[in-house]
């Protein structure tokens, strides 16, 4: 793999989050919505550019940016544009308590998950889900979980090395992750968009956590397995603000 920066989106120069809550507030304000303002302002700035938002529109106008944004958008649009204002280890905590807790266990974002993220960011995203839901992500599993799944969860939640874990049912998926990440990304995104609807939770949450890690190597490898690039699997499988916004976190036709 290619090395430097391999995600689609970039800091963006003399970035102000006063005047970006500006655009914001102006794109909600009067009759309808200027959904493009929004796809542009925060389809060109980084995590670190966003999130700040919530504090400046907090401050600048006294409201809440979320509650703005939701009662202004809809559908997956509006999940996407929510995901994208908040902070990784944050994002993927929510998204371990929706898989935990949700109808039926999603046993693949949980893996995705917690054997694609670092031991720093694990930790994090630990502390962050016992503050926000009030129990351990270690409790969590091992009570939605059950037998050599549920030992290898715990496992990775516990910031072991995969090194000395035993072969189980779901390693496959898991040694594929930590082989080749941009890959097991690439098939992650293809299944989401194959067959009859799509499954846009694991779309918006691969496009939204990966596009300041790996995408261009996951943009190749899609193209390498599938011959057709990750940019126009989109655009046939999606419509509307939503499909642009997520064109942008794709950043490339390639």
């Amino acid at each position: 793999m290619a090395t430097g920066y391999r995600g689609t989106i970039k800091d963006f120069p003399g970035a102000d989050p006063l005047r970006d809550v500006e655009v914001l507030r102006k794109a909600m304000k009067g009759f309808g919505t200027d959904e493009n303002a929004i796809i542009e302002l925060l389809g060109s700035r980084p995590n670190k550019q966003r999130v700040p938002l919530k504090a400046a529109y907090k401050t600048t106008y006294g409201k809440d940016l979320v509650s703005d944004l939701k009662s202004e958008l809809r559908g997956n649009f509006e999940s996407l544009v929510l995901a994208m204002l908040k902070a990784p280890a944050h994002f993927d905590a929510s998204e371990l308590r929706e898989a935990i807790s949700g109808a039926g266990t999603d046993e693949a974002c949980l893996i995705e998950i917690l054997s694609s993220r670092s031991n720093a960011e694990i930790r994090e995203i630990t502390k962050i889900y016992k503050a926000e839901y009030g129990k351990s992500l270690e409790d969590a599993i091992s009570g939605d979980t059950s037998g050599h799944f549920r030992r290898l969860l715990v496992s990775l939640s516990q910031v072991q090395t995969l090194s000395q874990l035993w072969i189980f049912y779901y390693i496959l998926h898991i040694t594929l992750c930590i082989k080749n990440t941009p890959a097991y990304f690439a098939e992650r995104l293809h299944k989401a968009m194959q067959g009859a609807g799509t499954k846009d939770r694991t779309l918006i949450r691969i496009m939204v956590s990966r596009s300041e890690v790996d995408m261009l190597d996951i943009r190749q490898e899609y193209l390498r397995l599938y011959g057709m690039s990750l940019y126009t699997a989109i655009s046939g499988d999606t419509s509307g603000d939503y499909k642009k916004l997520l064109l942008k976190l794709c950043g490339g036709s390639d």
